[in-house]
């Protein structure tokens, strides 16, 4: 099985990614509006991710790939291989997932969990068991992207579970 695309490293991914860019409008001046500053990376599945609120290109094209691979990690699943893996492993500390939204690891750790999640049905407490950790924490790391809960939420309510807050 192939690893998910979220986590794949820059070149990898990249290879299954178209990138555009482009000029940007609003506040920076005469370089925003002359140069192609914003980027969009488009992956083959038709996910993407945009950048354009930086001055310069490579800070954008940073941005929109990060916010590529936690939109695939939101909207791609895949079967999982084990679980945890060691990436996630590491991030398990004292029963609680350890790791900063903004973290290069996080789309990777996102879309374990969601893959996870999918296979188990969206029943949150197995998995929280298998982790190491409890069904509110788990929650908890759920909520640091908030389309994460809402996804997890309306799946839940599609098999007439009960949703999180």
């Amino acid at each position: 099985m192939a690893p998910h695309p979220a986590s794949l490293i820059e070149e990898e991914l990249l290879k299954s990614c178209q990138v555009l860019r482009s000029r940007t409008k609003g506040p920076g001046g005469q370089h925003r509006n002359k140069v192609e500053t914003g980027i969009t990376i488009t992956h083959d599945t038709g996910i993407l991710g945009q950048a354009g609120e930086r001055r310069q290109q490579e800070q954008n094209r940073k941005v929109a790939l990060f916010r590529l691979r936690v939109n695939l990690a939101l909207g791609l699943r895949l079967p999982r291989h084990e679980c945890p893996s060691s990436l996630l492993s590491s991030r398990i500390q004292k029963g609680k997932i350890v790791v900063s939204s903004s973290s290069n690891e996080y789309p990777a750790i996102l879309a374990e969990v969601l893959d996870a999640l999918f296979e188990l049905h969206y029943e949150v407490k197995p998995l929280a068991q298998i982790l190491g950790t409890t069904t509110s924490q788990l929650i908890k790391f759920l909520k640091k992207e908030p389309r994460a809960i809402l996804l997890l939420n309306e799946k839940r309510e599609q098999k007439g579970l009960a949703s999180y807050r």
